[in-house]
This record gives C-alpha cells, sequence and structure tokens, in this order.
C-alpha cells in the first residue's frame, strides 16, 4: 500500500480480549455483551459492516497468543510459541537453540492448582518471589527466570533446541484451577527438567515471608511456579515491510507488547495498566489518540475482561465490558475524525467454562467515509451472523482495515 500525500488516515484495532461468551439461562439466553450497556460499539455497528472471525487455526490451542497473532494478520506459519513473544517484550534476547517459557506464580493447596493467578499477585511481590526462583533453583539447572507484570513471568532455557522439533506439553494453568497438579505436569522433552523445576518451587516459595503474610492477610500466595506456552525466537515481517505503516500498540500484558514489538509496533506505556479490571480504561484511550498524532496506527488491547470470564465472574465481566465501552471506544469516537476502526475479542473466555474456546468470534469494522453500512444494529455474538462479511479468516482483517491487500 502507498502511502497517501498529506494528512494520513488513521486505523485503530480495538481488541477486548476474551469479551465474547455464550448464552446464558440466568441471562434469559443471553450472553454478557448482549445485556452490557454497548451505546459506543452498537452506533460504530450501525455504521459499519459486521461479521465473524475466526482467530484460532484448526488444530492449535484457543490461546490468546495465536488469536492475537491472527488479529494482526499473520497466518501461523510465522508462530514459533508464545514465550518468545513474552521475551521480546521484556528485552530478553532469544539465541537460535533457547527455548522460552510463560512462567506463572500460581497457589498450590494440597496437590491441588487453587489459583492460576496467585489473587493477582502484585508486581512488587512477584519480583521478590520470581527473583528468589531465580538464585536458587534457576542457577542450579542452568535456567534463568525474568520478572514481568504481577504474577506473569518468563523463564528461558538456552541451547536446548536443535534443528529437530521439540516435543513439549504444557497445560496453560488457567484450563486447570480445581485439579490434581500431578496429573497435568508437563510431558514429553524436559519433563524431568520442569517438573524439577516447580515441585523445587514449593518448597522454596511456600514459607516465604511475603507468602505467610499474604495468607495472614486472607490472599492466596504465589507459592509455585507453573511454566507453559513455551516457544522459539520468531521472524515475521513488520508492518513497514508489509503495510508501509507505523504504529504502536497499547496493552499490559507482554504477549501482546512482544507480538507488536516483532510487527515493528511501537509499545506505549500507560500509567496504572494493570492487565485487570483495576486496569487504566481511558487512559489507554488518551495514549492511542496520542499516538496517533504522529503515527497511522494503533493496536489497543485490554485484559479485564479475559481475566473476568477465567474468574466465572459474570457481573465482573458486564462492568469490564460496559468500561471498554464507554472509556474506551466512546473516548476514541470523541477524540478522532477521519479513521478506520477494527474491534474484536481475540477469543471467547465463557464465564461458565473460565477458559478460552474456538468459536469464531463477533468483529466490525468502521469507515467514517465512503462506507455503506449493513443491516446489523447491535454488537453481540448473535447480530453479527446477519454482518456483511459472514464468517472470515481473521488474518484478513488488517488487509481490509487498511484498504489494501498485503504486499507479500
Amino acid at each position: 500500500m502507498r502511502r497517501r500525500e498529506g494528512k494520513r488516515r488513521k486505523y485503530l484495532t480495538l481488541v477486548p480480549d476474551g469479551m465474547a461468551d455464550y448464552p446464558l439461562d440466568r441471562l434469559g439466553g443471553k450472553t454478557p455483551l448482549m445485556v452490557a450497556d454497548t451505546p459506543n460499539m452498537d452506533l460504530l455497528t450501525k455504521k459499519g459492516r459486521c461479521g465473524l472471525a475466526k482467530t484460532v487455526p484448526d488444530g492449535m490451542e484457543p490461546g490468546s497468543d495465536i488469536a492475537n497473532f491472527s488479529i494482526m494478520g499473520y497466518d501461523s506459519s510465522y508462530f514459533t510459541g508464545r514465550g518468545a513473544f513474552e521475551a521480546a517484550s521484556m528485552g530478553v534476547k532469544l539465541g537460535e537453540g533457547d527455548v522460552a517459557f510463560r512462567c506463572n506464580l500460581v497457589t498450590e493447596e494440597d496437590g491441588i492448582l487453587k489459583d492460576y493467578s496467585a489473587d493477582h499477585i502484585t508486581s512488587e511481590e512477584g519480583r521478590y518471589l520470581i527473583e528468589e526462583v531465580d538464585k536458587k533453583i534457576g542457577r542450579r539447572y542452568g535456567v534463568e527466570f525474568f520478572p514481568g507484570v504481577s504474577y506473569r513471568h518468563l523463564m528461558v532455557i538456552r541451547g536446548c533446541f536443535n534443528e529437530m522439533d521439540m516435543d513439549i506439553e504444557c497445560t496453560p494453568p488457567h484450563n486447570i484451577v480445581g485439579e490434581r497438579l500431578e496429573e497435568n505436569l508437563p510431558r514429553g522433552d524436559l519433563k524431568d527438567l520442569m517438573k524439577n523445576l516447580i515441585i523445587g518451587s514449593k518448597d522454596l516459595l511456600d514459607d516465604n515471608p511475603i507468602n505467610v503474610k499474604r495468607r495472614n492477610e486472607g490472599k492466596n500466595p504465589g507459592n509455585m511456579i507453573w511454566p507453559w506456552g513455551w516457544g522459539k525466537k520468531p521472524n515475521i515481517p513488520t508492518y513497514q515491510e508489509l503495510y508501509e505503516i507505523e504504529g504502536s500498540v497499547i496493552t499490559a500484558v507482554d504477549l501482546i507488547k512482544g507480538i507488536g514489538i516483532c510487527a515493528g509496533l511501537d509499545v506505549i506505556e500507560v500509567p496504572g495498566a494493570t492487565g485487570y479490571t483495576d486496569t487504566n480504561f481511558s487512559g489507554k484511550a488518551k495514549y492511542a489518540l496520542k499516538s496517533l498524532e504522529d503515527k497511522e496506527f494503533v493496536f489497543l488491547h485490554v485484559e479485564a475482561t479475559d481475566e473476568m470470564g477465567h474468574e466465572g465472574d459474570l457481573d465482573g465481566k458486564i462492568n469490564a465490558i460496559e468500561r471498554f465501552d464507554k472509556e474506551v471506544v466512546g473516548s476514541i469516537l470523541d477524540g478522532l475524525e477521519d479513521f478506520s476502526l477494527l474491534l474484536l475479542p481475540d477469543h471467547p473466555t465463557p464465564v461458565e467454562l473460565r477458559r478460552h474456546t474456538s468459536d469464531p468470534v463477533p468483529f466490525l469494522l468502521y469507515r467514517d467515509k465512503n462506507y455503506s453500512p449493513d443491516d446489523v444494529g447491535e454488537f453481540n455474538e448473535e447480530s453479527v451472523k446477519k454482518g456483511y462479511f459472514g464468517t472470515l479468516d481473521a488474518t484478513m482483517l488488517v488487509s481490509i482495515l487498511f484498504g489494501s491487500r498485503k504486499l507479500r
């Protein structure tokens, strides 16, 4: 796509993570999105075109990694695993033989995984605990640990990857809450090392003063690590190479930052962005508008809706959807003219399942000029089935947003 002369058009992709859901009996057969008050998304729907997007390729786990990767326009042939993108976000360099894992601080109790996030442990507490693991366990086994945000950290094993594909099976912790750990320990290559790290972390962290204090305060301790989502060094073309577009990514989540970095997007740090329901919704919109003064594109991601799905908190999810609509979408509409916008969740996170699914998600595409709308009047999982686009592969959406095809 060639640049236009003079003032350039602005483009946004807005991703309320895990917002899509299933109809619930307690909501009269409606989804949380259907009952939430979303006047701004509905307004864009009336003026735009809608459909369903397939964000998870067949045969792949419905993770936020591949789903957001697809939304950014990359097909699965470029995908090398979640951990590699988290490493990119944290500035951790990977060699050709290195493998990176997302590493949660979790709560273990009586052999059960009680909490995948250790009650959303603070970043300060999490940093101290993961640094203890690095010093006292990681160095023993030649494994490196890097602190991240809240319960989300990184583990790197250097030089273990060769030209053959590795066979490593690690279950995401948010998929096994309430289940016995021994039945879900890593399998395949490196399984013995991984087991030693997990069990050793429990012995180290269980009686740590931070966790003793958390228990005394009625909070879940971060008393075990849980590595998952492994990946090797990625190599993907940037947005500048593909579309001649310069842009930014706004999120509190290292995974999304890392995909953005690999795509050549600048990371915009927003004060108060937490990856939870207390995140700075309006601040994300404010910083997006500021970035668009100089750049053409922003990818804005909000995690709160997904977290409420994982916690099974229906009221919390509805509230997060409404705050996203008011404080993010509403602020964008108030502060921007002459723009195109793509809006969709990356995957469903149904509150009754408390885990991701692979179902296609609703999306809307809005252009403020020369764009005739379809007949959809509100934005939800059911209404968009009548939309203009039908069901599309999510990797197509960026090209449609930019009004172009990829250069290669």
